[in-house]
């Protein structure tokens, strides 16, 4: 190799290496290890563009009712299966028409262009399903909160998801297992 050529070429090199390596690392970040979601970092931005570019779209908050239970009586493998679960469930129910990530804990969100095509009944009958774990039918249970962001005053993520929230604990009020769309 011409030495002039490799003195040209090493200082592009020295920098490739950890861009790479920074770029994996804030994709990662970005990518729940667990579930497989994105993280709030990078759901935020989608779920934004989401919501600026479709007038009909719709934020939902989803908690899953009695996990601590769950965990204390099957054990945090049990747990851990639960939210892989849990995510996979909403991923599908999102498809191409939306986006889910996990906020964490036993959190997740999703954002979908319009809620009547994506029908809520569905999620949450999926998110409802015994999960057959170790032999057994693990019960899982989630409440789901839902705003529709055409109804707000002004359309924002931040006050889809304090209303998506409240309508979440509402779901809860009524004895769990269940949807409530903010009104």
């Amino acid at each position: 190799m011409d030495l002039q050529l490799a003195a040209s070429v090493a200082p592009l090199l020295g920098w490739a290496v950890p861009g790479g390596i920074l770029t994996r690392r804030l994709a990662t970040a970005r990518c729940d290890p667990l579930t497989g979601l994105h993280t709030r970092a990078g759901w935020t931005a989608r779920a934004e563009h989401l919501i600026r570019r479709h007038p009909t779209a719709a934020v939902l908050l989803v908690d899953l009712d009695h996990f601590k239970t769950l965990n204390d009586s099957h054990g945090h493998a049990a747990g851990d299966a639960a939210l892989a679960a849990t995510a996979d469930r909403l991923r599908s129910w999102c498809g191409c028409h939306g986006i889910a990530g996990r906020l964490g804990g036993d959190e997740f969100v999703a954002v979908v262009r319009d809620l009547a095509a994506a029908d809520l009944d569905a999620l949450t009958a999926a998110l409802h399903r015994p999960l057959p774990y170790a032999g057994t039918a693990l019960p899982l249970a989630a409440s789901v909160g839902a705003c529709l962001v055409a109804e707000l005053p002004v359309p924002s993520l931040t006050d889809a998801l304090a209303a998506a929230d409240a309508a979440m604990y509402a779901a809860k009020g009524r004895g769990r297992r269940g949807s409530r769309t903010s009104r």
